[in-house]
């Protein structure tokens, strides 16, 4: 028995010295291996002396087996930070918000609280809303572009600024006017005129980019000037719904608050994008306007202060595998047109809906994305050639395009109502039919000046007039006639539809 019992500790112990060598073994294993790791990232410049680390037993599988291991090194940004700053701006705006006036006095339709009692939703608003004007401040980045004293940021950090104000490096001032701006694209142009040299940024080209390339962000986030952020090229072409145009760069360099309008740049300190927006809760996704598109658009909004765009007049929509499928195609691809608008440059063309427009120009239309940005980057007026699959054959279309419908430019004032700031259009059966009108008379407010008189008194965009003091209104002679023997300083009521509902507005004229 006591045999036994020393044959089997015998055993115990030599599983267990087993167990130790074998540990010492695996553990000095990881060990080399975890240096092996750690020495693909010396600086064999920054080592000097030290031998470059090989590996035979390990392949290295940027260089082979048995050759030297790279060597990584982060980049230098101090070079880039001292070149660019200087073309960076701190842009401040002012802008004035109209305040509530229009609430006071105001009784709901039907009077649910009796013509003699006070409306509680009356009292709220005169305590707690303000009744006058309020000045709204805000900040963002720009980029200087030439020694004239051009400066490119977004349409959204200057849109309807009473006052800009640019702040160079050096802490100076100057006043900037606004030259161009196309909301499409959030993009702005805006000029300051100083007698100091100015420093000019370098404009790259943003189709050199790559998914992994390092890129710098500069700018004023939250206010704080200069601010320097560096990341990779996350993704790019990416649609986030902003527009018809969407095709952003997307970014791990941290974009805040306040760096809209500022540049992305880079390894050579060039401009690659404009900074324009972040997604709402995310962290470590910016995104960036292309600057190829901003460098297509710069000279229009130079010249001219917008942008003219090509107009096919057609409604697309995205062409799905199960959409591919019904159509007869081997693969998802083309813009599906789902409706040709009426009075638009393809009404009369042939094109019909669902017709697949698979080239435009004799070049690949591959998602419906596409066909937006082919026609936009042509002149209106040009005659283009589409090539389309309709029924499951190729047929080609050719149609002269319009000029793109510009819905972000304030309404002309006609000359009916002008005296109001009114412009009104005549309701016809076939244009009641046609927009689905809540009445086929009177006369429907197509636009308006923000601080006429008829703005002032609640009368909104989209408004139907069917009377002037208790006078049907149908034509715009007659309300010509109505305006005219209305006394000066006299108040008329009007009685307009809006929204399925009727209600009365008094306008002092």
């Amino acid at each position: 028995m006591l045999r036994k019992r020393e044959g089997e500790t015998g055993r115990a112990a030599l599983w267990l010295l087993a167990g130790i060598v074998t540990g010492l073994v695996i553990s000095g294993g990881f060990f080399f291996v975890n240096n092996l790791e750690s020495a693909w990232w010396w600086d064999k410049a920054g080592d000097a002396g030290k031998e470059a680390v090989t590996a035979p037993d390990v392949p290295n599988p940027g260089a082979g087996t048995g050759e030297a291991l790279p060597t990584i090194c982060l980049p230098d940004f101090t070079e880039l930070a001292a070149k660019i700053s200087p073309c960076v701006v701190n842009i401040s705006t002012v802008q004035t918000v109209k305040g509530n006036n229009m609430m006071r006095g105001f009784q709901w339709p039907g009077q649910p609280f009796g013509p003699r009692n006070r409306d509680p939703f009356e009292e709220f608003f005169e305590r707690f809303m303000p009744h006058g004007d309020m000045k709204r401040r805000s900040l963002g980045s720009g980029f200087i572009i030439d020694k004239e004293g051009y400066i490119v940021t977004n349409h959204h950090v200057i849109q309807e600024a009473d006052t800009i104000t640019v702040t160079f490096k050096d802490e100076t001032e100057a006043e900037a006017k606004v030259i161009g701006t196309d909301p499409k694209t959030d993009v702005a142009l805006i000029k300051v005129d100083v007698k100091k040299v100015l420093p000019v940024a370098v404009l790259g080209d943003s189709k050199d980019l790559k998914v992994g390339d390092w890129v710098l962000a500069i700018g004023n986030p939250f206010g704080l000037k200069d601010t320097l952020t560096a990341g990779i090229v996350s993704a790019l072409g990416r649609e986030i719904g902003a527009g018809p145009y969407d095709d952003f760069i997307q970014t791990d360099a941290s974009i805040n608050p306040g760096n809209s309008g500022g540049p992305l740049l880079d390894m050579k300190g060039r401009v690659v994008g404009i900074n324009t927006a972040i997604i709402a809760g995310g962290t470590g996704i910016g995104f960036a306007i292309p600057v190829d598109l901003a460098k297509e658009l710069l000279p229009q909004l130079k010249d001219t202060g917008h942008i003219s765009r090509g107009w096919l007049g057609v409604y697309i929509q995205r062409v799905t595998p199960e959409l591919a499928k019904s159509f007869g195609l081997d693969e998802p691809t083309g813009a599906l047109i789902s409706e040709v608008m009426k009075g638009g440059p393809a009404q009369d063309s042939g094109l019909n809906p669902g017709d697949i427009v698979v080239e435009y120009q004799g070049k690949p239309v591959n998602s419906f994305s596409d066909l937006p940005k082919m026609v936009a980057s042509t002149t209106p007026g040009t005659k283009v050639t589409l090539e389309v699959i309709r029924k499951g054959k190729k047929k080609t279309v050719r149609i002269q395009l319009g000029e793109l419908p510009d819905d972000d430019k304030p309404a002309p004032k006609g000359e009916t109502g002008q005296e109001l700031g009114l412009q009104l259009q005549e309701i016809t059966p076939e244009l009641a039919r046609t927009h689905e009108l809540p009445a086929d008379k009177g006369l429907i407010v197509a636009g308006m000046a923000p601080d006429g008189a008829a703005a002032a008194a609640g009368i909104q965009a989209g408004d139907i007039i069917l009377e002037i003091n208790h006078t049907p209104v149908e034509t715009i002679a007659r309300f010509r006639e109505i305006l005219t023997a209305a006394p000066d300083g006299s108040s008329m009521l009007f009685r307009v539809k809006r929204q399925g509902g009727s209600l009365f507005i008094p306008v002092q004229k």
